[in-house]
């Protein structure tokens, strides 16, 4: 296989880079000279339009998690397109979703679909807001809640700010967004118990990745946020987004068994098609009624795409495989596999440097020190991590350069996890 070194563009990568931002839709950063266009995919492969064959670490960004074209998802997605592609309204595939969401998620009584984990984030905001009648968002700093403003806000903070002040982490952020969301450092109780109670009057819900990025909880600390939030009437919610059926069948609330009062899901959920779920208790979910239309107690929710019965279908197939007994286990096992493999690697080859995760994820960061945070992360050396995932690029290994998540799936296996190894440690020893 002839890995995509520096050359000039092909012809497809070249009208990607005249039409497409930087020649990608959206935060990949490949220099223009190694930028590729996707063919197909199989299983944890890809091809791209030259031929090339790589080992898929993205899987789009987590979001096919049964591995590409998994002839179970595909027949559940193609048999219901023959029977229309969308209603904008209650379907058979998204009842039985919904159902099935509800067994796994304490959390959702009630659920509502949407197209993407951005809008199911961004439905809990407003719900928050709306039940507690109180204005601000709390998040945790360098968490992603999709491309929503809150969500992006204090994402990546180039310089500290003090506790709780937010950064806007983009341009476009409108300023009253400042006055919406505080924000707290990830993994710190102490300091999050603080801002909470300071702010309890005003405060709606505190948002959090349970798994932040690649970094799991402390001992603790989901518990410690639950019962702050109990203390002072603030809503916990969820962003199971990343986590959902990819940590365990019933997300992180099955795994460090701490739950939410709401919850948002998307990526894994659609087997790899795109849909967003949110959910929490009736209460709460009840201000949605379109019959309360014209009240106090009203929030408008709604999504042309959401619960399409082919996205629906998808996600029924998808949960039909993980709830196989063997796939939280076999997950697991491979992701300790492969972090295992990468502290091996690392040390080899004399590098110091933290391989963080939980369940079928993974994330070098080139420091000595612990990582718990965000700015334990960015302690890191970037500039080492984006070198490496350019070398793996090069070598045949298809991941997001900007040095975020490596995702496994039901696709992979160690003998993949062995082919990943050896290229990365290609790429450190190169000169």
């Amino acid at each position: 296989m002839t890995a995509p070194e520096e050359h000039p563009a092909t012809p497809e990568a070249a009208r990607a880079q005249d039409v497409f931002p930087a020649g990608s839709n959206g935060e990949f950063n490949i220099p223009p000279g190694m930028s590729i266009v996707v063919e197909r995919g199989d299983g944890c492969r890809l091809w791209d339009t030259e031929g090339r064959e790589f080992l898929d670490f993205s899987m789009g960004w987590g979001s096919v998690l049964p591995g590409h074209a998994q002839p179970d998802v595909v027949a559940a997605a193609t048999g219901q397109a023959a029977l229309g592609t969308n209603f904008a309204h209650v379907n058979r595939p998204a009842l039985e979703l919904a159902e099935e969401i509800r067994r796994l998620s304490p959390a959702a009584r009630r659920v509502r679909f949407c197209a993407s984990g951005t809008e199911a984030t961004m439905y809990c905001q407003r719900l928050a807001r709306a039940f507690t009648g109180r204005p601000l968002i709390l998040k945790f700093e360098g968490a992603y809640h999709g491309a929503n403003e809150i969500g992006v806000t204090s994402l990546f903070p180039q310089r500290p700010l003090d506790y709780p002040a937010p950064d806007p982490s983009s341009a476009g952020i409108a300023p009253v967004v400042q006055d919406q969301v505080i924000v707290a450092p990830y993994n710190d109780l102490a300091t999050t118990e603080r801002i909470i109670a300071d702010r309890a009057g005003r405060l709606a819900a505190v948002m959090v990745e349970p798994l932040q990025r690649c970094t799991p909880p402390r001992p603790g600390f989901l518990a410690g946020l639950r019962a702050a939030c109990d203390r002072h009437g603030v809503l916990l919610a969820y962003d199971e987004v990343v986590t959902g059926f990819r940590l365990a069948y019933g997300g992180a609330q099955e795994l460090y068994g701490v739950i939410p009062d709401l919850v948002a899901y998307g990526k894994a959920l659609g087997g790899g098609l795109p849909i967003g779920a949110f959910g929490g208790r009736a209460e709460i979910m009840d201000w949605v009624r379109e019959d309360r239309l014209g009240r106090d107690d009203y929030v408008w929710t709604a999504s042309t795409l959401g619960g399409n019965p082919v996205s629906a279908a998808a996600a029924l197939a998808a949960l039909a495989l993980y709830r196989r007994p063997a796939t939280y286990p076999r997950l697991r096992k491979l992701g300790e596999y492969l972090r295992h493999g990468m502290r091996r690697v690392l040390e080899q080859r004399q590098q110091r440097a933290q391989v963080i995760g939980d369940g079928p994820l993974a994330q070098v960061v080139f420091s000595p020190d612990p990582v718990y945070d965000y700015r334990s992360t960015r302690r890191g050396d970037a500039a080492r991590g984006r070198a490496l995932m350019l070398g793996l690029f090069r070598r045949g290994v298809f991941l997001n350069p900007m040095g975020t998540k490596l995702y496994l799936s039901l696709a992979h296996d160690e003998a993949a996890c062995d082919r990943f190894l050896d290229r990365m440690d290609d790429a450190l020893g190169a000169p």
